[in-house]
């Protein structure tokens, strides 16, 4: 009787911790391999704002219950600023604040709405990265988007979401620091 209660007790316990979920996401973009894109030290401002409305990263939507909101660990808005600094001075560019010619990325987007389907789970991502570049004369503002889906069974552990954000990640600003349009633009 006595091993059965406390069987019952450490099946109780073990529950409890196992329906935690953690309270954070942690991004860790990457800076990509980046071919020199000038080959003379373009001075270069940059600027990285975050324009999200809300600072959670990952919703789980329970239907007509309130969905559980994830938050990043660190400001994305810091952890790319950092990606594109040095994807910026890979890429040929000597990044200074004085500089006429100015680059801001504006993170607008950066979710993964996470839903439970009958057999599992489907995670949809989707991050949107609005560039603004200005030289003297003219001005280019282009908008960059990447989406992936996840599935899986059981429900999303934290490990799987991390990974599918990052790579979108590392995927879209590899796309933004080498787009042709991009570059040509900035060495005008």
């Amino acid at each position: 009787m006595k091993s059965l209660f406390l069987s019952l007790i450490a099946l109780v316990v073990l529950s409890g911790c196992a329906s935690q979920m953690p309270s954070h996401i942690a991004l860790n973009p990457q800076i990509p391999d980046i071919q020199t894109q000038s080959h003379s030290l373009q001075p270069l401002a940059l600027e990285t704002i975050d324009t999200r409305p809300a600072n959670f990263i990952v919703r789980f939507n329970n239907g007509d219950e309130a969905a559980k909101l994830v938050s990043p660990s660190e400001a994305p808005r810091r952890q790319m600023d950092e990606v594109f600094r040095e994807g910026l001075i890979k890429a040929g560019y000597q990044v200074t604040p004085s500089s006429m010619k100015q680059v801001q990325f504006q993170l607008e987007q950066l979710l993964t709405d996470v839903n439970d389907t009958t057999f599992g789970y489907e995670a949809n991502s989707n991050i949107v990265i609005n560039v603004i570049a200005k030289n003297d004369r003219d001005t280019l503002t282009k908008r960059y988007t990447a989406r992936n889906t996840v599935t899986g069974p059981f429900s999303a552990d934290f490990a799987t979401l991390e990974l599918a954000i990052n790579k979108l990640l590392d995927e879209l600003s590899s796309k933004i620091l080498t787009d042709p349009e991009l570059n040509t633009f900035i060495q005008q």
